[in-house]
């Protein structure tokens, strides 16, 4: 039989239960105020504060307030809060070493009363764990501390966690609305020497909307993204607009130094669920977080997230493990050869290497992984190419040219990695701003960079139409990517030509051409997107390993407003209902410029090509000469459908 307890015995076992256990009678001992626990700070000591949004501000201004210390350095990333130690009216009292330049201590690093470290985000840890960089005392903020007594370092575990592990004395703020995540990221009290209660609102970062430029930038970077990639964002107008371009993916996964608001509405639609992830299915990863109340509320206790220090989250070898990992980094300036500067603007100092190489890195070694520079062709109203022949003087190479692989403006995508300098330097110049491109293309030649009678930019040059951008799907299922054709798809034009049959050749050429070289190339590249355009089928968006299996061109005749147009399939992905697509496509942008038909010149064995003429939708006006077909085609003119004969009863 069973023995029930009952209802006193119940309420003795409870009441047993809420005692006060020792780690509790501790926790009061060390109960203290913020004025009272900064006093503890002696002259010539390193003084650790907690980044981002969880500065602990009652500690920093206590500690500013205090008129009897001097000679002490203050180290710390990032930090959204205040930053009184580093004005000029306490120079004697403090002086500030930047891990990561923040907006709040920029101008004393800039004028030289602070310093600035340059380093790894992923390897700051090793710094403090080693004693390289000796922590004296640890001015974090975590949350209350739950029944076991363990609190959590909330919304920043980042380098938070191995300088409290590191430091002789940790003073923690413990704010009562500090959200409680889980992960590698608790501390116990047992470990806080003392104990300052708090109650104020975290810190809270919120991102205007993305405008025109962003989601411009946007667009390209999601054409790179494929279902189950893991992704990792930074913080900006960029991220956040990329995230807006990603409701139709299925199965994506984050893993990453930082994140904001922009995931929830992704995570609340199924589009973010992490469960393809190769390195902890079903998480979202991350060592730190800036946005919204909206966002601490998202994280708190919630069990998809885990979050782990840098040291972890930022290594490289940890990053690889991530199938289809793509990295999302920003950058100031990006020279022809591939060097990116990301923190300083010349010579002054500016933010700092972050995470930038480490994921980069980290995507690059993933099985299917893309790292992309991210950045606005231009600066200063427009008036600055953010693409330059040089990188400043002074400026800083914080990813290397052999690092690099994808760089994307909002003209487009250029695919660095394993590129020659000439093919390099075009595939930049074809993304800057176009009123900078005839300028980088003579400094490009100067630098014999280039090929010496490479094709020359006008000043007007025109503007690529991206809209025209699209994945498409081929009769046996496959998808393939068209786009226009670019001045920098030289390389992929000559690899297309070599693998056609000869009967191909003749088919497009009308007699048989054996060799295509880089003279008679660029008269393929020279495309206006208006009166001549050209629109090519790449076996994939990325440029990396992509083979061009199609091209279709028209060229206008301005006596005429008729368009002559020409299309050619590659052999092995001829029946797939690639021509089809781009007659379609071809055509309705030559009605949007205003054309008034197509001519175009057919052999008359090519009946694949005469096929897909004739099933354009409009009437077709054929003339055979010399075992050629003279086609006309007005747009004026639909085609006529049989009508159906009935049958007798």
């Amino acid at each position: 039989m069973i023995e029930m307890a009952t209802e006193p015995e119940r309420r003795q076992k409870a009441g047993t239960r809420k005692a006060i256990t020792p780690w509790q009678e501790r926790y009061a001992d060390k109960i203290v105020s913020a004025q009272k626990a900064v006093s503890q700070i002696r002259h010539g000591q390193r003084v650790f504060i907690g980044s981002g949004a969880g500065e602990p501000q009652a500690l920093v201004e206590a500690l500013a307030a205090r008129e009897d210390i001097a000679d002490t350095e203050i180290v710390h990333i990032m930090t959204l809060g205040i930053a009184p130690y580093a004005e000029p009216r306490l120079g004697d009292r403090f002086r500030h070493n930047a891990f990561f330049i923040g907006p709040n201590v920029r101008s004393a690093v800039a004028e030289g009363r602070a310093d600035y470290t340059p380093i790894f985000l992923s390897e700051i840890a090793a710094l403090f764990r080693s004693g390289r960089v000796v922590i004296d005392v640890a001015l974090i903020e975590v949350s209350p501390p739950d029944e076991h007594g363990y609190c959590s370092y909330g919304v920043s575990t980042d380098v938070v966690k191995p300088a409290a592990e590191s430091a002789e004395m940790v003073i923690a703020e413990v704010n009562a609305q500090m959200p409680r995540c889980l992960g590698d990221c608790f501390i116990h009290v047992s470990e806080i020497d003392l104990l300052v209660p708090s109650d104020r609102p975290i810190l809270e970062s919120v991102q205007g909307e993305p405008d025109e430029i962003a989601q411009r930038i946007a667009r390209h970077i999601a054409n790179l993204v494929e279902d189950g990639a893991t992704l990792q964002l930074g913080i900006g107008t960029i991220p956040d607009a990329v995230l807006h371009y990603l409701t139709d993916f299925k199965n994506l996964g984050i893993h990453t130094e930082m994140f904001s608001d922009g995931i929830i509405p992704l995570v609340e639609r199924g589009v973010l669920n992490n469960s393809e992830k190769t390195l902890h299915r079903g998480k979202i990863v991350a060592s730190f977080v800036l946005g919204s109340r909206k966002l601490y509320d998202f994280i708190d206790n919630n069990p998809m997230i885990e979050f782990h220090p840098t040291e972890y989250v930022n290594d490289p070898f940890v990053i690889c493990q991530n199938d289809k990992m793509i990295s999302i980094n920003s950058a100031i300036e990006v020279d022809l050869t591939g060097q990116v500067c990301a923190d300083s603007l010349g010579p002054m100092f500016y933010s700092g290497i972050g995470g930038q190489v480490d994921f980069t890195r980290g995507a690059a070694r993933s099985k299917g992984g893309k790292p992309i520079i991210a950045l606005p062709a231009t600066a200063g109203g427009g008036v600055i190419s953010r693409i330059v022949p040089y990188l400043k003087q002074g400026a800083g190479v914080v990813t290397s040219r052999g690092d690099v692989h994808y760089v994307v403006t909002e003209y487009g995508t250029a695919y660095l990695h394993g590129k020659t300098i000439r093919e390099r330097a075009m595939a930049l110049i074809q993304i800057a701003d176009p009123r900078f491109r005839p300028w980088l293309l003579a400094e490009a030649k100067s630098r014999n960079m280039v090929y010496a009678d490479q094709i020359e930019l006008p000043i007007r040059a025109p503007e690529y139409p991206d809209v025209l951008e699209r994945w498409i799907e081929l009769k046996d299922s496959t998808k393939a990517f068209l786009r226009p054709l670019k001045i920098t798809d030289e390389p992929l034009l000559r690899e297309m030509f070599y693998k056609l049959s000869p009967d191909s050749i003749r088919y497009r050429f009308f007699r048989m051409i054996k060799a295509m070289p880089h003279e008679k190339l660029q008269a393929f590249l020279r495309v206006d997107y208006d009166a001549d355009m050209a629109l090519v089928v790449l076996t994939d968006a990325a440029e990396s390993g992509a083979e061009m299996i199609a091209i279709a061109h028209y060229a206008k005749n301005p006596r005429t407003n008729f368009a002559d147009a020409a299309f050619l399939v590659r052999d092995d992905y001829q029946g797939k209902g690639i021509g089809t697509i781009l007659m379609n496509t071809l055509l309705e942008a030559a009605r949007e410029r205003g054309i008034a038909g197509f001519t175009a010149d057919v052999l008359v064995d090519n009946a694949g090509m005469l096929r897909i003429f004739h099933k354009c939708g409009y009437a077709v006006e054929s003339e055979m000469e010399d075992g050629e077909y003279h086609l006309t085609i007005p747009f004026d003119r639909k085609r006529r459908r049989k009508r159906a004969v009935p049958q007798k009863s």
